[in-house]
């Protein structure tokens, strides 16, 4: 029984982040831990994983279309990738599945939810404020940060905090893209922030997986539901109104990350 709800969770997640590319860590981590009673450094390394290989088929097909800035991509992963592998060497020290690091995990997804909730509201109320478009001739000044350092800092940031929570490469990354590039229509910054996600993911997620912080049969029964699901939410996107579902979104995670602070 066990195996089919996991599939029908990896679907419903499927959906939502093919619908709203919100991050599935935001919505996958909370449910393995609240739902199904998976243990916080389980529930996290599971989810890197899973959201490594659900994001991988949008990267290729983003890639296909040209629609990924790599430069940015590169330079976020300078920053994110050396702060996930000093965090792993960090949860590997202090023992991940210890009690206080197990609490200590909970209280930074709760943190990191809030944070994600903030973010998706912020989408929902700027969102009509995005370029649309690059005027010609400026596609290089559009890719270039407010100041060089920011993306190694904010990549550094948000490393850390998807390699202890899982959560934090989607609505928060796709968020402080808008701050960094202000000039880069929406659908790049979404593009360049899923392509982003996935080395960062791979080698957190994998990083957990040495430490034996993944369930791998669980893991196979997200992604046999996701994959289909994301299928299904990305042909819903015209069909619904998406700023109503952010908006309902952003209360779900911030209701999410409360409880999660307090348990």
């Amino acid at each position: 029984m066990h195996e089919l709800a996991f599939v029908i969770a990896g679907f419903v997640v499927g959906a939502i982040v093919g619908f709203t590319g919100v991050g599935g860590g935001s919505l996958m981590t909370p449910i393995l831990i609240f739902v199904f009673g998976v243990k916080p450094y389980l529930a996290v390394g599971t989810d890197l994983l899973f959201a490594a290989f659900t994001k991988l088929g949008g990267t290729i097909k983003l890639a296909r279309a040209k629609v990924i800035d790599w430069p940015i991509v590169l330079n976020l992963s300078a920053g994110s990738i050396p702060a996930s592998l000093i965090t792993l060497y960090v949860l590997h020290s202090a023992d991940a599945a210890s009690q206080p690091v197990q609490k200590f995990m909970t209280t930074a997804l709760g943190l990191a939810l809030l944070l994600t909730a903030a973010a998706t509201l912020y989408k929902v109320l700027h969102g009509k404020v995005t370029p649309t478009s690059i005027a010609q001739g400026q596609e290089q000044l559009a890719a270039r940060p407010r100041h060089w350092s920011l993306p190694l800092l904010f990549g550094a940031v948000i490393g850390t905090l998807v390699t202890l929570t899982s959560v934090g490469a989607g609505a928060i990354g796709v968020t402080v893209l808008m701050i960094l590039y202000p000039m880069l229509p929406l659908p790049r910054i979404v593009a360049a922030d899923i392509a982003y996600a996935v080395p960062l993911t791979l080698v957190a997620g994998f990083g957990h997986a040495t430490l034996g912080g993944v369930d791998w049969a669980m893991l196979a029964c997200l992604l046999a539901g996701s994959l289909p699901g994301i299928w299904v939410g990305s042909h819903l996107l015209t069909k619904t109104p998406e700023r109503l579902v952010r908006s309902l979104l952003s209360v779900l995670l911030a209701y999410a990350g409360t409880k999660l602070l307090a348990l």
